[in-house]
């Protein structure tokens, strides 16, 4: 597809390619081809005359440029391709010609190349999902045990493993994998139904063409003409923008670590990676900026293929061709996010000194809980929780560790004291046996997800 440098930027040369100008046209000749074909092995026409037909299917024998602007005043793109198409017979076989695109219609031919280029675009997906996964149980691998703070409301909540973490942005991804093999399978379908759907101008041959078609296309055979009905097709596109908010969910949290006063993580940095024009010490997060970017365009993609779905009688006027303009869009938005956070998941720098440090730097705060949980087995829930709130402002305000000052308020109650030695309030305070019920969980879900 043409595309403006900003969106060439937030995309990948792949996908642009998949729904660029002579790859869509390219199947749309496919589709001519394979119509041809069957007609002959079905009696409609001569194997002479669908040879004809599919030797001027190749899309290098046609002005592309001077066929989208036709396409404009034709109101399809299908009708000036297929007129040239019939020329290009023509100068071979007169009687061919004449039944070029035979009982079709341009629906069927822009529907089904549409069709191939999803199937294209799919494997892409499919195959940067895998990338971006086995990078992330590789992370998880090398680093998962790793404690780490949890955040709450953008607030330090408590301690969990990095492999905790992890687990969290793979099983979206690993359920986008299912969702999406499942939805292709409906909606990966041949479109052919000539004027009105009924393939009427074939007569009784024409499921059997269209069974042929799809046979030679490598797709399932239609269950009827799916001109207006959109829903298996509008679902497959839904599921591509939940894997753009999955990935903008990943790239959030990256960003987030990834902040200075954080340092948690960082990006793969190097040879003009993720610099500044103006500020030599930056190292900004590319790959979370790109597919965060996809974040924020997929959500109206997908609103402009819901809102296509109510269409007129057997043939929409404008809403799907609505469709057709936000299709292609979509998918690249969304492999730009899935190829940035895969290339960059496979050279993604965790720092664990500095985790532990941001942990350490709260002053005990975030074992406040496990601590009232403790005293709450001697005195009840609420006196617990109230007396460490206490501490807890108490530790802020003084700017004093809370475990200090818990040993404190221990003293003062000898029953209390006896109760909790302060080898197991030590235990209470230790970051890494705090991050172990994340690491068992985490185990759990990262074998499942595998």
């Amino acid at each position: 597809m043409s595309a403006s440098v900003f969106e060439s930027f937030l995309s990948t040369p792949e996908m642009l390619g998949v729904f660029g100008d002579a790859a869509i046209m390219q199947g749309m000749l496919d589709v001519e081809a394979a119509l041809a074909r069957a007609q002959a092995d079905e009696g409609l026409l001569s194997m002479a005359a669908a040879q004809a037909v599919a030797e001027a299917c190749r899309v290098e024998l046609y002005d592309l440029p001077a066929l989208v602007g036709e396409s404009g005043r034709a109101g399809s793109l299908a009708i000036p391709l297929i007129r040239q198409l019939t020329r290009r017979v023509a100068e071979r076989d007169a009687e061919a010609a004449a039944k070029v695109h035979w009982g079709s219609t341009s629906q069927d031919v822009i529907d089904s190349a549409m069709v191939l280029a999803t199937r294209r675009a799919l494997s892409l997906i499919d195959r940067d999902l895998c990338a971006l996964t086995d990078a992330l149980f590789a992370l998880a691998e090398r680093h998962g045990d790793a404690p780490v703070l949890a955040r709450t409301l953008m607030q330090p909540a408590s301690v969990i493993s990095f492999g905790f973490k992890v687990a969290a942005w793979l099983q979206p991804l690993v359920r986008a994998r299912q969702r999406l093999q499942q939805a292709r399978l409906r909606a990966l379908q041949l479109q052919l139904g000539g004027a009105v759907g009924t393939l009427s101008a074939m007569g009784p041959r024409g499921p059997a063409i269209a069974r042929r078609m799809a046979e030679a296309l490598q797709l399932p055979p239609p269950q009827g003409a799916w001109h207006t009905q959109r829903d298996d097709w509008v679902a497959l596109g839904c599921e591509v923008g939940v894997l753009c908010g999955s990935l903008g969910k990943i790239a959030k949290d990256w960003s987030l670590m990834g902040q200075a006063e954080v340092a948690e993580i960082a990006e793969p940095s190097g040879e003009g990676r993720g610099g500044s024009s103006a500020m030599p010490h930056k190292r900004n997060p590319v790959a979370a900026m790109v597919a965060l970017a996809a974040t924020q365009r997929a959500p109206q993609r997908v609103a402009a293929l819901l809102q296509a779905m109510p269409q007129e009688h057997e043939r929409g006027l404008g809403n799907w061709q609505a469709e057709l303009a936000e299709w292609a869009g979509l998918f690249v938005s969304a492999h730009g996010a899935l190829k940035a956070l895969a290339d960059a998941a496979a050279g993604l720098e965790v720092d664990r000194r500095r985790m532990l440090h941001n942990i350490e730097a709260l002053q005990g705060l975030v074992h406040a809980e496990a601590v009232a949980m403790r005293l709450a087995r001697l005195i009840g829930k609420p006196e617990a929780q109230a007396l460490v709130e206490q501490l807890s402002r108490r530790a802020v305000a003084e700017g004093r560790p809370l475990h200090d000052l818990v040993v404190e308020a221990l003293a003062q109650h000898p029953s209390l004291r006896d109760a909790v030695p302060l080898p197991d309030l030590d235990a209470l305070f230790d970051a890494d046996r705090a991050a172990q019920p994340a690491r068992e969980r985490a185990h759990e879900l990262l074998q499942r997800l595998r």
